[in-house]
């Protein structure tokens, strides 16, 4: 297993957290999303290492932005 970490802006409700996981738990070998509304921190758990454009592409599609 592996854990990445990354900072979602533009969140604000529990909506926000569920687009945000929904979208991101849909990339192939994520096993888990954890993400924490008040600091926009989302931490990915997956089989192999995602690769970060996935997880961008993710949450751009949700409609929010990956910080950095």
């Amino acid at each position: 297993m592996t854990t990445g970490s990354y900072t979602v802006t533009g969140m604000t409700c529990a909506h926000c957290v569920a687009s945000v996981s929904e979208e991101v738990g849909a990339i192939d070998g994520v096993t888990g999303v954890a993400v924490d509304l008040p600091t926009g921190a989302v931490t990915v758990t997956s089989r192999q290492p995602v690769d970060d454009a996935r997880v961008r592409a993710a949450v751009e599609e949700a409609g929010y932005t990956l910080a950095g």
